[in-house]
């Protein structure tokens, strides 16, 4: 809940996020929801009122065919798993972000369903598919949305989305101040184990480039072969790590602490530039609009 000052400007307390980093297991739908309402309980009682999980975190990502897929999709909001979240946030007084698999009709989504103290706030759906999700998912048909809460605006990207700039200027474009990011990193070819993951890189180049905190969490272990990252981040409107990267083989809760006053300030890298205002429009207009939405 934001207050305001003497002068009347809107002031937000500092608000606790959490990336809940966990091991997913392929098929094994209540398991996972078990376990990520137990991590959201622990996240809820070190004080996050934003929690994000990963990536398909109800079902597990790696499908042997597109029935298997849709037998364990489910309808969102009325679905067994986003109402066992619902119920949690609306007890604990906190927002989720949780990837799922979503069933729309005949339609397959890789989604995430956001939800806080009062309800269901909305999904998104993925926009840019990543290897074998072709096969099992339709592209995102939703844009880019954006839900206001008493902690900012909050937008949503998954996993391959981070690789598209277009994606993080959108959302700031917007007024967005939270990015929250279900991810199922893989590793990149020609990875160089000294240097930050691909995925770790681009979040911050993209918090930097456009005054947004990322807050990213990934899964941990190996499932019908194909290893994920780990390495969860949690990235500052400046794109300076607030926390971690996490372990990258152990499920790890990360916690960082976000001022959104100071976050919008960000976007202001000196006194003479201001990264949404700076904006060429004149030169690409029709790809990306005019400008940046005003935030409240």
């Amino acid at each position: 809940m934001s207050s305001t000052d003497p002068n009347g400007e809107r002031v937000f307390p500092d608000t606790v996020v959490a990336a809940v980093q966990m091991d997913c297991r392929i098929g094994r739908k209540a398991d996972n929801v078990a376990r990520s309402l137990a991590l959201i309980e622990e996240a809820a009682a070190r004080g996050a009122v934003i929690v994000v999980l990963p990536e398909l975190s109800n079902t597990g990502y790696v499908f042997d065919s597109r029935p298997e897929a849709f037998a364990l999709a489910e309808a969102v909001p009325d679905g067994p798993t986003t109402q066992a979240w619902m119920a949690a946030a609306a007890r604990l007084n906190i927002h989720i972000v949780a990837g799922i698999t979503e069933r729309a009709g005949d339609r397959l989504y890789n989604a995430a369903a956001v939800v806080g103290p009062r309800g269901y706030l909305g999904t998104y759906r993925k926009l840019h598919l990543w290897g074998e999700e072709n096969l099992f998912f339709e592209p995102g048909d939703l844009g880019l949305p954006v839900f206001d809460t008493e902690h900012g605006r909050l937008g949503v990207a998954i996993c391959y989305d981070g690789w598209f700039p277009e994606v993080y200027r959108l959302l700031a474009m917007q007024g967005v101040d939270i990015v929250c990011m279900p991810t199922n990193w893989v590793p990149m070819p020609g990875q160089d184990p000294r240097h930050p993951t691909m995925a770790n890189t681009l979040a911050m180049a993209a918090a930097h480039s456009n005054g947004l905190n990322i807050v990213c969490a990934d899964r941990v272990g190996v499932e019908r072969g194909q290893p994920f990252l780990g390495q969860s981040l949690v990235v500052d409107a400046q794109g300076w790590p607030l926390a971690g990267p996490a372990s990258p083989d152990q499920e790890q809760i990360l916690y960082a602490s976000i001022n959104l006053k100071r976050s919008r300030a960000a976007r202001h890298l000196n006194p003479y530039n201001v990264v949404l205002r700076d904006r060429r429009d004149d030169v690409y207009r029709v790809v990306l609009g005019p400008g940046p939405a005003k935030a409240g």
